[in-house]
């Protein structure tokens, strides 16, 4: 009989973020590793959908997933203040209702996985097998891990030994397990030449609200005519900043994309040399992260050039790392220069694979 696993989460698709991004891809291959996924999400925003065939597109697979998507009858959304106390209230109310759907008797031999703080604890309280993917900390989430951690159908995915640290809780069954890449997508695609002096940079343009230092970072092309400097990412309202900062300092050498669909962007990371890594100077972005980016970087066989911080040095394959001082101009033109006078250094890809990943997360299930 086919396993079933169940995606609970307060996350809503199509959507533009990493994060959305992130879980369709590793669902995508939990359908390849022989289970039928079912994945439970609130239509809480305009451009929310329980259409296969708009999310297919948005992600770029083929694979069948069931959709599930229930409706918000809450205030997160749709009030313009006050927005993190309707965020609080509108997840708890809609993770409650929702996970009444589920009950030990008929979905004892299901597995669930999910990143919503209280789709844990109201599924945990049922005995129900599930693991906790965690990204970040929170006050909430370390009261929520403390009252049910100790429970044996429980199990943490932290995404690196920084977050694990934070959190501080007595032995439990855990994993850390970094972020992966679609190996698929890249196979699919004719690897395009290598531009040799192509930096790309592939992101939201703000993260949690907040800038990521890239208006400072055109500057230094100023003075690296010989190389070229390419931005994907949004919202519109951002890219068109950065184009407009790029006229002001007549930038020839840098090119602002905006948004592209996932086939579009890996055609532009395969054609690059170097690879951007920044983030905005918050707790999280420091320590917490484990950027999707970055495993697509190796797997285009990119150098990296990496804002110092300690979750960036938590990653694997750092012998094809350049790092710079956050904020620091010279300290990022020199990065850039360092890398180019080296060539990449071949990693086994298929060691972070989101194959491998879904390996190690359905082993945890077992344990």
């Amino acid at each position: 009989m086919k396993k079933i696993l169940h995606y609970i989460t307060y996350q809503t698709f199509p959507a533009n973020t990493a994060n959305s991004l992130q879980t369709i891809s590793n669902l995508k291959y939990f359908v390849k590793n022989n289970y039928e996924v079912n994945l439970h999400f609130p239509l809480r925003d305009k451009n929310s959908s329980s259409d296969l065939g708009k999310i297919q597109k948005k992600y770029n697979f083929n694979e069948v997933i069931n959709v599930f998507g229930y409706s918000h009858p809450y205030p997160f959304g749709k009030l313009n203040f006050f927005k993190k106390f309707f965020y609080h209230i509108s997840h708890f109310l809609w993770s409650k209702k929702t996970t009444k759907n589920f009950t030990y008797i008929q979905n004892k031999d299901d597995y669930f996985l999910t990143r919503s703080d209280w789709v844990l604890y109201f599924l945990s309280r049922k005995n129900l097998n599930i693991i906790f993917e965690c990204h970040q900390y929170s006050r909430l989430r370390n009261y929520i891990f403390k009252k049910v951690t100790n429970l044996d159908n429980v199990k943490i995915i932290y995404l690196n030994e920084l977050i694990k640290e934070e959190f501080n809780l007595p032995n439990h069954k855990s994993l850390i397990l970094a972020s992966g890449v679609d190996l698929e997508l890249f196979q699919n695609i004719a690897e395009n030449e290598k531009i040799p002096n192509k930096i790309v940079f592939v992101g939201n343009l703000l993260r949690f609200g907040r800038q990521r230092n890239l208006e400072k970072i055109l500057r230094v092309f100023q003075n690296l005519k010989e190389f070229n400097f390419t931005v994907i990412g949004g919202p519109a309202t951002e890219s068109n900043k950065l184009i407009n900062i790029v006229r002001e300092l007549n930038l020839l050498n840098v090119n602002i994309k905006g948004r592209l669909s996932r086939e579009e962007t890996i055609n532009e990371i395969l054609s690059s040399s170097y690879g951007l890594l920044i983030n905005s100077d918050d707790k999280h972005s420091r320590l917490f992260t484990s950027p999707l980016k970055y495993f697509e970087y190796l797997a285009a066989k990119l150098k990296v050039i990496a804002v110092d911080f300690p979750s960036h040095n938590l990653l694997p394959e750092q012998k094809n790392i350049y790092y710079f001082a956050n904020e620091d101009l010279e300290s990022l033109k020199n990065s850039i220069l360092r890398a180019s006078e080296n060539k990449f250094i071949e990693v086994d890809i298929e060691n972070y694979s989101l194959d491998n990943r879904v390996k190690q997360i359905i082993n945890l299930f077992f344990q």
